[in-house]
């Protein structure tokens, strides 16, 4: 079969307006419908356009969409329909709106797609009963929605493919080149979709697989995308100590928990030692904030005493550190927001990001401010972090926008550019220029009026 994946760019200016990236999964399950002898090309569309008369030429095409892409998902979706191509969705949008997406396509995938995906190709090319197809939701003849049984989650990663870059359209702008090590999370934070897609079971890559993957692809610069790189010590110690021994050295960054290398009073030298050696410049660090409350509320299991001790750790050998705030929890006020900014500046944060809390499909904490009549838009475009559509606890939904706007106009004040300069002027850019795309001036608007003339839920800020 001839088959086109595609991946949505997000709208907008946004946070990863400066990243040139791509998600793993299309390339992953493109390699695996590679292997057994399809032709298949994966379109990126924030690496440039997306080539349609290839896709119009396709049997198949398959969109994987997050939540604020997903409208734009289903406008492709009904333009590849509409040519008669069979569509299928996948991502963790339509995994928790399954019944939305087929409102739009043929087929959804749910959770992890590598089996369904390619038992769906079997369905397609030799007429598999479609209800032997766990995880897959589609159409019934009777025109219902029909819901196959959940599918379990893969046992191992060993028996997969390594996702194939060139596969992907404009692959040249890919960069640092991306690479995934593990899947799955044991932590079980509050606000996060993680274990509902990938379960709190964590399975890795075998550690040869990712040396033999580094060795081929001979990377300039590599992003390691797990949801946590040192989910576990000893097997991250085990593949940096390899890396160096094998000569596999390379500018790596990568996610991880600050209180991996800090904890208790404790710095993990070896640990820290290991990363530097191996080409570690740069952490992205899931902070939340610096209120002990809401670190609470967010099931964070990290103290501020752990924050603080991992931020000078990872600064003492010299590794950059990007903190990732999330803003706007039921326990945060105006002037909680205000310490963390104050908490980021006298940290010495090489860089920062300061992001609304954002009710997405799939976690409990949705779930809640949904039942508590709290969400005031389905406008998934609006569903990227930077603009509000709750209402927050303590303050109204115009306040903690602008907090949010401010917060990242203090930290990436010019004045403040250096020592980091280019991270700190894109988030200058970003700070800055955010507020004057025109969508957003009239989105600002509109909450305000919003705030200022609807009524407040109970329980809230102004009730």
């Amino acid at each position: 079969m001839k088959i086109s994946l595609v991946e949505p760019a997000p709208p907008g200016f946004h946070i990863y307006s400066f990243v040139k990236q791509v998600r793993l999964g299309l390339p992953l399950l493109g390699a695996l419908l590679r292997d057994r002898g399809h032709d298949v090309r994966v379109h990126v569309e924030a690496l440039g356009d997306i080539d349609w008369a290839r896709i119009m030429s396709c049997d198949l095409v398959g969109i994987s969409t997050i939540t604020s892409t997903s409208m734009k998902a289903y406008r492709y979706a009904e333009r590849a329909r509409r040519a008669g191509i069979p569509v299928v969705m996948g991502g963790p949008h339509v995994s928790f709106e399954p019944d939305e997406g087929l409102e739009f396509c043929d087929y959804v995938v749910r959770g992890e797609g590598e089996k369904t995906l390619l038992e769906l190709v079997e369905h397609l090319e030799n007429g598999r009963p479609l209800q032997t197809v766990a995880g897959l939701s589609y159409w019934g003849p009777d025109g219902s929605k029909v819901h196959n049984e959940p599918r379990p989650l893969l046992d191992s990663l060993a028996d997969l493919p390594s996702p194939d870059l060139d596969l992907v359209d404009h692959r040249e702008k890919i960069s640092p080149t991306p690479f995934l090590t593990s899947r799955g999370c044991p932590h079980d934070c509050e606000f996060c979709s993680v274990i509902m897609m990938f379960g709190r079971r964590v399975r890795t890559e075998p550690e040869g697989k990712v040396l033999e993957a580094l060795r081929v692809s001979q990377p300039k610069t590599v992003f390691f995308y797990d949801d946590n790189f040192i989910l576990s010590k000893r097997r991250t110690k085990a593949l940096l100590a390899r890396m160096i021994r094998e000569g596999l050295e390379v500018p790596f960054s990568a996610q991880i928990r600050v209180d991996s290398v800090y904890k208790g009073g404790r710095v993990d030298h070896e640990l820290l030692r290991l990363l530097t050696e191996a080409g570690c410049y740069l952490v992205y660090l899931g902070l939340e904030s610096a209120n002990p409350e809401t670190l609470a509320a967010f099931n964070k299991h990290q103290s501020l005493d752990d924050i603080k001790g991992g931020l000078a750790a990872l600064h003492e050998y010299g590794i950059k550190t990007h903190g990732m705030f999330v803003l706007g929890s039921d326990t945060d006020t105006l002037q909680s927001i205000d310490r963390t900014v104050d908490f980021t500046i006298e940290t010495g944060i090489s860089s920062a990001q300061f992001l609304v809390l954002t009710p997405l499909p799939g976690t409990r904490q949705t779930e809640r401010l949904r039942r508590e009549g709290r969400v005031f838009t389905n406008n998934w475009s609006l569903y990227d972090g930077h603009h509000v559509v709750f209402w927050p606890k303590n303050m109204t939904p115009w306040e903690l926008q602008q907090a949010t706007m401010e917060a990242h106009h203090r930290f990436y004040r010019l004045s403040r550019l250096r020592p980091n300069p280019k991270h700190r002027l894109e988030g200058f850019l970003l700070s800055h220029g955010w507020e004057r795309v025109p969508d957003n001036m009239a989105y600002l608007r509109e909450l305000r009026a919003f705030t200022a003339t609807q009524a407040v839920p109970e329980g809230v800020a102004g009730n």
